[in-house]
């Protein structure tokens, strides 16, 4: 019998075993992947080793060993029928990334096994690919295993993979528990599905890489992957039925019994609830605390579906108030001996659970009750297939998640008709995506949020922030009522300071608060119905409607908008002064503290008239002109001249802009009291966008202070090189840029008189082949440029030269060819020659019969390829 140990002493004893051989312990990370878009979801140890065993990064250490964290969720179903299903569980690995491989992983997993836990040897029993003869050799002749108890396995069960990544064959060790977990049947032995032949310990020996279509090729290094199931060896070690039942895990349903009041191992049924509970809040506790949360899609679903199953079959045990959130305490002690960073996560933790749990539960009863009316009507018709369309009603209208649906038919002996149900959703999605192109608006203004939802009322022309109530919730492409923590959506006020895009004015950002809720604003955009549509993520906490909270926008965003938009009004009237009354406006684009403008004119602007426009601008915020901003009858606007855009259309009455009746224009935005704020203004570009319509780019406020600051630094740091003062930094350029056109014109001389010294005596130590004179050298310090000057040369002086240079840059060949014109009418080519150097270094090259260039990559060949050359000729001279 094997000795007693507790889960998290069995951790610690395989980290620390694994330490002792030199190993690197590396923290587990986060079940979220990191630059890995296969998985959803850390599924394996292996996972995040990916670019370690690719060869992609170089890893910390030759060896590591961790306990990885680990979420599967493709037999979600069968959690807590069987003692094998389990969504969270840990995996200890011991990894090698190019150093040891079989023969020290097979004997460090014996030797763990029998020697540090305390297994019997005579239970142990390991497989192998059925065609890995050094694996059978290291159990039979090195570790004593007798050949009828080393099973061999084909691909399906001995070849290790999971999606793409490293993969190879493997060796697993298994575990006889004994009779009394087996099937009683005389063939029963390792491989039988009963629960006897335990696997627990699983030797990977990566040698390949797997794009993901079934494409392997072998990788760089061979490595080595080692997976051991943490809560298997306590099942084990522990001698209890399932992973359910080992010390931390069991700990977590006593808690779960005692809030439900049913009691574990009396009935099937109830016991399959109790499991899935444990086991899904387990998985939830871990996955909020790295980050995820529940959401409609992707990892965020996998997060949302396992708590509301999780809640279903608390449910199903008589608990009708949230309750998981109670439990992520029990989870937390028993795992925080290692995990030490989720008992400083528990509050979130708990707040995004129960959170959940509670948007949960103002869903499910009113479902519960429709899917009862549905079922009835079904049972009545003597069906066993719940239709489609019943499935998608109690989805799309009453929230009802569509797997609850089908594990409640699951219980009544029924499916559901999942190939109508996703078309019923596709047919929803494709209505409402028609919908919003028909309103014309982008992105969410295109949702119906219904005619109870009314007109926001915009308060920020005065206030940054203000008290306001949520009216409506939208999100995925849902009207939800309801935000939680982490998730992107939409949230509609019945009042608002922040200001949404239109006019070319950029959104207001900013936050909506209310206690620790907090809802961080990146996007504001007015729909039809005049509803402003705040869009960003629920960074903390919960909303929903009719929550009373307060929103407050950046100020300090809105101020450098108001400098951008102010000085584009100095800027159109500083065209129009200077270019003329045929200037318009043709778009814009106000940014904080950065601003474009599109206007018509029919040629580019001269240096000359840049300049004038950017001092016009200036001088108008020194002037310092008040700005009143007040709403007017449209002719009486135009009575005082104000400015308006041709294409725009026009109410009755009007906002008019006047800065001190140097600009009056017809405008909607915030703008500044006083042009003096609008602070620096500079041009950065101008340029044309289209025929007659140019573009005129510029920079205000901080952002202009900004720039000048670095200006100012770099003229500084130059005059400093240069060691002289700004007033001198252009007299001493000039001398610099003299001194070295000076110094260049020095070095070509020295160049080419050392080139036509180095041709010379190549030319002095020529062979003799035919009468040709064959010329092979390796050129040091030198580049394309001085080898075509070399061989010009070469073939100036010696008619009959047949020569071949060769230079190393960089771990970069450079070959250059060259025939005199006697060589070449011997039929000798300068790109024949070049080819059959460059393919001898593994690379390409051309040219003409008289010179020609290439390049190669192994630079160990460089000697070889231009030993060939002599041969070649003479091949070609018989």
């Amino acid at each position: 019998m094997a000795k007693y140990y507790g889960l998290n002493e069995l951790r610690e004893m395989f980290l620390s075993y694994f330490e002792s051989k030199d190993h690197l312990r590396l923290p587990s990370f986060s079940l979220i992947p990191q630059n890995d878009a296969s998985l959803l979801l850390i599924n394996s140890g292996m996972a995040p080793m990916k670019p370690y065993f690719k060869g992609e990064v170089e890893p910390p250490r030759r060896r590591v060993c961790t306990c990885q964290k680990c979420i599967r969720t493709g037999d979600i179903e069968n959690i807590g029928k069987t003692a094998r299903h389990g969504t969270y569980f840990e995996m200890l690995g011991n990894f090698s990334f190019g150093d040891y491989f079989k023969r020290e992983a097979i004997h460090w997993s014996w030797e763990f096994l029998t020697e540090v836990v305390g297994l019997e040897k005579d239970r142990l029993f390991p497989s192998i690919y059925e065609n890995d003869e050094e694996a059978f050799e290291i159990w039979n002749k090195e570790i004593g295993i007798a050949p009828e108890n080393i099973f061999r396995f084909g691909k399906k069960d001995n070849f290790w993979e999971h999606g793409s990544g490293p993969c190879g064959p493997c060796s697993e060790i298994y575990y006889d528990r004994g009779e009394k977990y087996g099937c009683g049947s005389p063939d029963c032995t390792v491989g039988c599905e009963c629960d006897r032949y335990i696997e627990v310990w699983n030797n990977v020996f990566s040698q390949f890489d797997n794009d993901g279509n079934g494409n392997y090729t072998e990788l760089v290094q061979k490595n080595i992957d080692t997976g051991m199931g943490l809560e298997r060896l306590a099942v084990v070690c522990q001698d209890v039925n399932s992973l359910f039942d080992v010390d931390t895990v069991m700990n977590i349903t006593k808690h779960v019994t005692k809030i439900t009041g049913a009691a574990y191992g009396q009935s099937n049924k109830t016991d399959v609830s109790l499991r899935v509970i444990t086991d899904h809040i387990r998985a939830s506790t871990f996955m909020i605390a790295d980050g995820v949360q529940p959401t409609n899609e992707g990892r965020g679903y996998v997060l949302r579906r396992l708590l509301r199953r999780a809640a279903r079959h608390g449910k199903l045990l008589g608990v009708n108030r949230p309750f998981l959130f109670e439990v992520v305490e029990t989870v937390i002690r028993e795992n925080e001996s290692h995990y030490t960073y989720l008992r400083e996560r528990a509050e979130h933790i708990i707040r995004v659970v129960r959170n959940e749990e509670e948007n949960f539960n103002r869903t499910i009863d009113t479902g519960m009750r429709i899917f009862g009316e549905k079922l009835a009507i079904h049972k009545e018709k003597g069906e066993k297939v719940f239709s489609g369309e019943d499935a998608f009603l109690l989805a799309d209208t009453y929230g009802f998640p569509i797997d609850l649906t089908a594990e409640m038919l699951e219980d009544e002996g029924m499916t559901v008709d999942m190939e109508r149900f996703t078309a019923c959703r596709e047919e929803q999605r494709v209505r409402a995506r028609e919908a919003r192109k028909a309103l014309g608006d982008l992105g969410w203004a295109g949702i119906d949020f219904g005619s109870d939802v009314t007109a926001t009322e915009f308060v920020g022309y005065t206030e940054y922030n203000c008290e306001a109530r949520i009216v409506a919730v939208c999100v995925g492409e849902e009207v939800t009522g309801s935000i939680a923590g982490g998730e992107k959506g939409v949230i509609v006020l019945d009042k608002t300071p922040f200001y949404a895009e239109m006019g070319g004015q950029a959104a207001d950002h900013g936050v909506l608060m209310m206690g620790d809720s907090r809802f961080e604003i990146t996007d504001v955009q007015k729909d039809k119905g005049g509803r402003y549509l705040h869009t960003g993520t629920l960074t903390r906490g919960a909303m929903k409607v009719d929550d009373a909270v307060c929103a407050a926008i950046n100020v300090e965003r809105r101020k450098a908008i108001m400098r951008a938009h102010t000085a584009t009004h100095l800027l159109q009237k500083a065209l129009k002064s200077v270019l003329g009354d045929h200037v318009h406006q043709a778009g814009s684009l106000v940014e904080p503290d950065r601003l474009r403008f599109d206007f018509t004119h029919y040629s580019a602007l001269t240096p000359e008239e840049l300049s004038k426009i950017d001092m016009m601008v200036q001088d108008a915020v020194l002037e310092g002109y008040g700005v009143d901003i007040r709403e007017m009858p449209i002719e009486e606007a135009k009575a005082m001249g104000a400015m308006a855009l041709f294409s725009e259309k026009y109410g009755d009455t009007v906002r008019v802009v006047n800065m001190g009746s140097y600009s009056i224009e017809l405008c909607g935005g915030t703008h500044l009291d006083n042009t003096a704020k609008v602070g620096p203004f500079c041009i950065e570009s101008e340029g044309s966008v289209a025929s007659g319509v140019r573009r005129i780019e510029a920079i205000t406020g901080r952002a202009c202070l900004d720039e000048m600051e670095q200006n100012r630094h770099n003229l500084y740091a130059a005059c400093a090189a240069l060691k002289t003062k700004p007033q001198g930094l252009q007299e001493k350029l000039s001398e610099q840029f003299e001194e070295i056109k000076g110094l260049k014109r020095a070095i070509e001389t020295i160049n080419a008189k050392e080139a036509a010294g180095e041709v010379d005596r190549f030319l002095f130590g020529a062979r003799n082949i035919g009468g040709l004179h064959i010329i092979t050298a390796a050129v040091a310090q030198a580049d394309a440029n001085k080898l075509r000057q070399m061989g010009d040369l070469l073939r100036d002086k010696d008619a009959s030269v047949v020569a071949v240079l060769a230079t190393v840059n960089d771990g970069k060949i450079t070959f250059l060819a060259t025939c005199g014109k006697d060589a070449v009418a011997k039929g000798l080519r300068a790109g024949d020659l070049v080819k059959l150097v460059c393919t001898e270094c593994g690379g390409s090259g051309g040219g003409k019969p008289d010179s020609a260039m290439g390049g190669g990559k192994d630079v160990t060949k460089v000697d070889n390829a231009l030993a060939l050359v002599d041969d070649f000729v003479t091949s070609k001279l018989q």
